[in-house]
């Protein structure tokens, strides 16, 4: 069969993830915590039918809402909408048409808001237009109102579009979160660790994603299951039991082409019969659990019984019709007879095994042993144990789902946190390690924690993603249990998360190795494969040495004496390292006391910078003579520049109106230009005090009325001298010379090799002319500087040579002797 083009439920590995973490980012946000499924959705539709272009706003109605959500009107008006609003996700305004009426809401989700205005790309939000269209089209398919646009092909309904009322909300965002963590085959992808044996692990696995019991979990999916877009397959092991079972989402592998057995739906029966038990359809477990992908294990559940789906703990009798009475005692784990399991769950234990703890409002007798069993060793039996090795026993056994511990024979049993950081990305780290977690007391648990987010910090530098780090802690330890052999093998928890799980192993120098594995890309590692290709290379040319220097030596000597010789070879290598990591660490430590040398001379300096500028600025102006004014206040400095800028536009007006080499006219000129510019800055100034008050300018400081003058002065100085200069500009660009060297540039133009075909085209003659244009401004410029060289020269005082030294002589000779110097001569 065929893939369609288009097809949302065809998504990529990257695609899927991104959605992935979006929709678990929106649904277990912390200000959503205990708000109904209803309103998790709403933010995923208002989410994904964002406007890019109107400001990711999503303009709908409460109606239409209901449908998409399969609640009512009422429903999303006075339960949805307002949980939204109450947990800061939601801005919404109130439209209305030209008579008042109201049309409908504009919305924005103010997280997905955010972290677009935000600009990082990487965050889980910051979807682009492309995916929040394929997220809208995926929530169509699933579950679309379905309507019929005019002029435009209808839109069918969704697979989930008929189911409505209780739970609808709730079935809708599992089949979403279900679709997103399911392959290409359509296989669920289920939830690791231990699960409630009574439940099993498919429903285990939606309650993950939903974040309720697992009874609510088994509802959810028999409702998917009846509805015909899930599918549970249980598999046959070598007993003939059918223990291990998967859950296949229908649509997903349809629309891959892969074939889909309907005949294979015997899970039916026992999620039916394991549903009905449930006591709601949003039971919220005892835990509290996060919502986020099904790797997120739960403390909860992590106290209960084995998996269905392991080997080791799988449900070896027959499933019981629903009317048949009980014939176990209640406080049996699994619910079948002969089973005499401990509350943890990993391996089972005698019938009648007794607790040294209670739980509260229970006897101690109450445990997983007969119920008339008495407290003591059971008759024939003795005591293996001493009291003190039984209460410390006891810390390790939990007294049952939920309790709190008590205090036994006089002694505290330490025990830890049962759930998982409230972080989801510690939660998805440490997912595999939850077991572990619950044999951990708190000082445990907070090292770890600890620990786990400094491993989290440094794989956000290597990975290109930072939001891969959790997963790729997770598949860290993941890898080290299936090393270790399982979880059962561990003797000491915390030492093996602490020094074995969460350290990374490097093969190579390389910060991205970890066991042979790039941490960025999970491929192979090319330094560790270098690593080994120098050293097999080593081993030849080692080898072929032996072969030369020993011919004829037996094969176990060769051996032998290539083993040594490698031997040697790897320790002069170590040895190098050593040195060459020294000589790394002194060359760091040089950079560093350069750096701090450097920093502090920095300091220095800025010190010295600073002390300079409080002392120029303590400086009295040297023209007015006000204090603290750097030795030149503003409005001084502003009177000087309008008077170079005076004398400037009487040299530029000389330039064009007054031979250059006549003084006298070149002064008239000047005198001109002064008058003029002074009478401008007499018109400015009283039309300044016109429009100002001037009791305001007088309250602002007792020289405002001298600065506002002089910047006054300024300003129109400098006006004046710009307009002079385009004045001077224009009438030299008008002499001989200037349009001489425009007429050559414009026909030097035309006689480029891309013009000479045709010399009178447009584009011909529009070069030509923009190029005579420049060469002309471009000599009137010249003219300008070479004019204004010569004016500057002859305003320039000439220098005053000293006298020689004769001639002085002389005149200090003929000088007549003052009073004291005929004293000293006397």
């Amino acid at each position: 069969m065929p893939l369609n083009v288009g097809n949302p439920l065809q998504l990529s590995k990257t695609m899927r993830a991104r959605l992935l973490a979006a929709v678990c980012a929106l649904v277990s946000a912390p200000a959503l915590a205990g708000a109904s499924d209803g309103a998790r959705l709403a933010s995923v539709v208002l989410t994904a039918k964002a406007n890019v272009r109107d400001g990711y706003q999503a303009k709908i109605w409460a109606a239409e809402l209901g449908r998409w959500l399969g609640v009512s009107q009422s429903t999303v008006a006075h339960t949805v909408l307002p949980e939204l609003r109450a947990a800061g996700l939601l801005g919404s305004n109130i439209t209305t048409n030209a008579y008042g009426h109201v049309t409908g809401l504009e919305c924005w989700v103010i997280p997905m808001y955010r972290a677009q205005q935000a600009g990082d790309r990487r965050h889980a939000l910051a979807l682009s237009r492309s995916e929040l269209a394929v997220l809208l089209s995926l929530i169509e398919v699933l579950f679309g109102p379905g309507w019929a646009p005019k002029d435009k092909a209808p839109v069918p309904a969704g697979l989930l579009a008929g189911r409505r009322g209780r739970g609808a909300a709730t079935d809708r965002l599992g089949l979403l979160l279900m679709v997103l963590t399911t392959g290409p085959a359509g296989w669920l992808q289920l939830c690791p660790g231990a699960v409630d044996t009574f439940r099993g692990r498919p429903a285990a696995t939606v309650a993950r994603l939903l974040g309720c019991s697992a009874a609510a979990g088994a509802k959810v999916l028999k409702r998917l299951q009846e509805h015909g877009v899930a599918e549970v397959v249980r598999k046959e092991i070598g007993s003939g039991l059918n223990a291990q079972s998967r859950v296949r989402l229908v649509p997903v592998a349809k629309a891959h082409g892969v074939a889909v057995r309907e005949a294979r739906r015997v899970a039916k029966s026992v999620f039916s019969d394991l549903a009905s038990t449930a006591s709601g359809d949003l039971e919220t477990g005892e835990t509290g659990e996060t919502l986020g992908p099904t790797g997120i294990e739960d403390a909860g559940q992590a106290e209960t019984a084995g998996s269905v789906d392991l080997a080791a703990t799988a449900q070896h009798h027959a499933l019981h019709a629903p009317g048949a009475t009980a014939v176990v005692p209640p406080q049996l784990s699994g619910g079948f007879s002969g089973e005499g399991r401990k509350s943890e769950g990993h391996q089972p234990g005698r019938t009648c095994v007794r607790e040294d703890q209670a739980t509260e409002g229970e006897s101690a007798i109450a445990g997983s042993g007969s119920p008339v069993a008495e407290v003591g060793p059971l008759r024939s039996e003795k005591p293996l144990k001493s009291p003190a090795d039984e209460q410390e026993q006891a810390g390790s056994i939990a007294a049952g789902a939920g309790a709190r511990l008590t205090v036994v024979g006089g002694r505290k049993t330490q025990q830890g946190r049962r759930e998982l950081p409230a972080d989801l990305d510690l939660r998805v780290a440490l997912a595999p390690v939850s077991w572990l977690w619950t044999k951990l007391n708190r000082w445990q648990q907070d090292h770890v924690v600890k620990a786990t987010k400094a491993e989290l910090a440094q794989l956000r530098h290597v990975l290109d993603w930072a939001g891969q780090a959790p997963s790729a802690l997770a598949s860290r330890l993941a890898s080290r249990l299936e090393e270790t052999g399982g979880e059962a093998l561990i003797a000491r928890p915390y030492g093996w998360i602490t020094h074995r799980g969460l350290v990374r192993r490097p093969s190579c120098s390389d910060v991205r190795c970890d066991d042979g594995t790039r941490l960025d890309t999970g491929a192979d590692c090319d330094n560790c494969d270098n690593v080994l290709h120098l050293r097999r290379a080593w081993r030849v040319r080692i080898a072929a040495e032996v072969d030369q220097e020993l011919p004829g030596v037996e094969t176990d000597a060769r051996y032998r004496e290539i083993e040594a010789r490698m031997r040697r070879h790897a320790e002069v290598e170590a040895i190098d390292l050593v040195a060459r990591q020294a000589e790394a660490q002194q060359r760091a430590a040089q950079r560093a006391a350069a750096c701090a040398e450097a920093e502090a001379q920095a300091v220095v300096e800025r010190e010295r910078a600073a002390a300079e500028a409080a002392a120029r600025q303590a400086v009295a102006c040297e023209d007015c003579g006000r204090a603290r004014s750097a030795g030149l206040c503003e409005a001084c400095d502003h009177r000087r520049q309008t008077e170079a800028l005076i004398g400037e536009s009487g040299l530029l007006a000389a330039t064009w109106s007054a031979d250059p080499s006549d003084q006298v006219a070149v002064a008239a000129v000047a005198t001109e230009v002064r008058t003029a510019i002074e009478d401008a800055i007499a018109a400015s100034w009283a039309q300044f005090q016109e429009i100002t008050d001037p009791v305001a300018l007088e309250a602002a400081g007792p020289d405002a009325v001298e600065d506002a003058a002089a910047h006054n002065a300024f300003v129109v100085a400098e006006s004046a001298a710009a307009e002079y200069r385009h004045e001077a500009l224009v009438i030299l660009g008008r002499s001989e010379d200037a349009q001489a060297e425009a007429r050559k540039a414009y026909a030097t133009e035309l006689t480029k090799p891309w013009h000479q075909a045709l010399p009178d085209s447009d584009d011909a003659q529009r070069a030509a002319t923009e190029a005579a244009a420049k060469a002309q401004t471009r000599t009137a410029e010249h003219l300008l500087a070479a004019w204004l060289e010569q004016l500057h020269a002859q305003a320039r005082p000439e220098p005053v040579r000293p006298a020689p030294w004769l001639q002085r002589l002389s005149e200090l000779a003929a000088r007549p002797l003052d009073s004291e110097a005929l004293e000293v001569i006397a």
